[in-house]
């Protein structure tokens, strides 16, 4: 039997979880305007007082410093002594010259683009569908080719996605005897770019949109694989680059349903023609099965909520290749939380 006592402090601490949950956007959008004002950047040289710091940012002193205070109750900066505060190992992760600078990923997804549509989130579930359009009156990816200043914030978001989960990706999956790998759906070339990095004799193809691909020259240059990385446009739901042996998909599978999925991935099978060897790959979050936590169910209500896709199962990516000429061969998880699901033609 339960004594009154543990059923007691079991309620508090439910309520005391409850609470945060409810709380929990505050601090998001509190992060996001720090990052936006780059003041882990001013304090990069050393502590800062919030007189010095408000006429940099500018900003209002006193708004500033309740803003860095609730920010330094969760360890994002420390006050160390009346109203002058420092690094720490979370806010030194803000710094864009950090080189695992979280600061892209903080601006786009506790933004206010973010909290508009989420403020719709009834619409979503009651219907189905993603909630942008009736809060922009177009679909996310219409309302992102025609806002240039949220696109290159998205863009810089799933760059900076790619750098955290990338490195376990690279450990996980062996990429060798790849000749020409097709990252579709790739953005700047965040993916292809690293692993054309590490496999050298290996070549590469870049496919986006035009607005999107813009931008993916100068950074291929960066990573010194530009003259191994052909760069080309179009609509994947149309067609996709021939030329490939293997075909590969960060991220993009789970924007949209299945029936448009199907679509893009029978592009991918027809692009492959009679080649024996091709290959699909998607890293993807993968849905466990249990009430474990893992963040392809949050990543979930942001694809329910936006672009209206999903995360899924291991067997629903089963079912999405048997439809579209290939067969899930292997699922290999990684250190990150995503994983690299292989598909071979058929």
């Amino acid at each position: 039997m339960t004594s009154p006592d543990s059923s007691k402090q079991k309620e508090t601490a439910a309520a005391e979880q409850l609470f945060q949950m409810a709380l929990g956007f505050i601090p998001a959008m509190s992060v996001n305007v720090a990052a936006k004002l780059s003041i882990a950047e001013q304090l990069a040289g050393g502590p800062k007082t919030i007189e010095e710091l408000a006429p940099v940012c500018k900003v209002n002193s006193d708004g500033l410093y309740r803003l860095m205070r609730a920010l330094a109750s969760v360890g994002v900066f420390r006050e160390e002594g009346h109203k002058r505060f420092e690094q720490t190992p979370l806010s030194d992760l803000l710094r864009a010259d950090h080189p695992r600078s979280m600061k892209p990923f903080i601006v786009f997804f506790p933004d206010p683009l973010h909290f508009r549509c989420y403020a719709n989130l009834m619409h979503s579930v009651q219907t189905g569908e993603p909630s942008v359009k009736p809060t922009f009156g177009k679909e996310l990816f219409e309302y992102l080719a025609e806002h240039p200043d949220d696109s290159a914030i998205f863009n810089a978001a799933m760059v900076n996605l790619t750098h955290m989960f990338i490195p376990a990706i690279l450990e996980a999956y062996d990429f060798t005897g790849i000749r020409v790998l097709a990252d579709i759906g790739g953005g700047h070339g965040s993916v292809v770019g690293s692993i054309l990095q590490k496999y050298p004799k290996m070549n590469g193809i870049l496919f986006d949109m035009e607005h999107v691909v813009r931008g993916a020259g100068s950074y291929l240059q960066s990573l010194g694989v530009a003259d191994r990385c052909s760069v080309t446009s179009g609509d994947f739901f149309k067609s996709v680059p021939v030329g490939a042996d293997t075909y590969i998909m960060k991220n993009i599978i789970h924007d949209w349903d299945d029936e448009k999925s199907i679509a893009i991935m029978r592009n991918i099978r027809q692009a492959l023609g009679d080649r024996k060897d091709g290959k699909l790959l998607l890293l993807e979050f993968v849905v466990t099965p249990g009430n474990e936590p893992h963040l392809a169910k949050w990543a979930d209500i942001e694809m329910l909520a936006l672009p209206g896709g999903k995360e899924r199962t291991e067997s629903e990516y089963a079912e999405l290749f048997a439809k579209s000429g290939f067969r899930l061969n292997r699922m290999v998880p990684t250190q990150a939380p995503q994983s690299v699901i292989e598909a071979v033609a058929v």
